[in-house]
């Protein structure tokens, strides 16, 4: 791949992850000062510090991965050549812009009510306008496709076991949501339940039916030159034929 390419991907992947996480900083400030006190901050008891644990490493590698991932640079940061296409850096950009205008559609929506932890004697507002209208957790679902954009743009081992532990980082914490605001709002939130959806309105699994989708069967059909086809004396047992390099 030319480097002013690679440069460009890494560009944005790092960018996305700047004004996310800045972003997220903002949103903590913003409403402390409206609230006169820290939004649940401060992770509490051991299942939450492990989870906090589990998002540090998520945003550290957001952060580094475009500057560990190479073309050759071991198993883990190589980059994964044939799926650096033109269509999955189209697609990138659109998860990447799509995810962080649907948070601060999140944020709009919230408004005081927004929280990074949980502090089970506080009674906080049920918000049921905007995406929650739809969906009870949209911005773990509008970060999750922020990453996957990242996982389009820097195809690599690395930022794929990333996109998991992100996956379970942000299950956890929306079934410990889940749990206190149904303790909080008691018969008004078991009836949201019933009409919502967790992270997707509709079909349970057709978040991950798309990402995988986009993210292995893309390049198999759209780039048929991403393969390496074997030709006919190959078939015959004749050596020689070699893959084309995808670079």
């Amino acid at each position: 791949m030319p480097v002013d390419a690679l440069l460009l991907r890494k560009g944005i992947v790092l960018g996305s992850a700047l004004v996310y996480w800045v972003g997220v900083l903002v949103q903590t400030r913003r409403v402390r000062r409206r609230i006169g006190r820290s939004p649940n901050v401060k992770p509490r008891g051991l299942r939450e510090k492990l989870l906090w644990l589990g998002w540090l490493l998520v945003i550290g590698g957001w952060l580094a991965q475009p500057f560990l991932t190479q073309d050759q640079r071991g198993i883990l940061f190589s980059l994964m050549t044939s799926l650096l296409q033109p269509l999955g850096l189209v697609l990138g950009i659109a998860l990447v812009v799509g995810g962080y205008a649907g948070t601060l559609w999140c944020y709009a929506a919230l408004g005081d009510a927004w929280r990074l932890g949980v502090r089970k004697r506080e009674k906080t507002t049920l918000v049921k306008h905007g995406p929650y209208r739809w969906v009870r957790h949209p911005i773990y679902l509008f970060q999750t496709l922020m990453v996957a954009g990242a996982v389009l743009l820097l195809p690599s081992l690395f930022i794929l076991l990333l996109f998991g532990l992100h996956l379970v980082c942000i299950t956890i914490k929306a079934i410990d949501e889940e749990a206190y605001l149904l303790g909080v709002h008691g018969p008004e939130y078991q009836a949201y339940l019933a009409r919502s959806g967790r992270f997707l309105p509709g079909r349970r699994f057709l978040l991950f039916q798309i990402l995988v989708w986009i993210l292995f069967l893309t390049p198999a059909w759209i780039y048929p030159e991403s393969r390496c086809p074997l030709e006919k004396s190959q078939l015959h047992g004749t050596e020689g034929h070699r893959c084309p390099d995808p670079r």
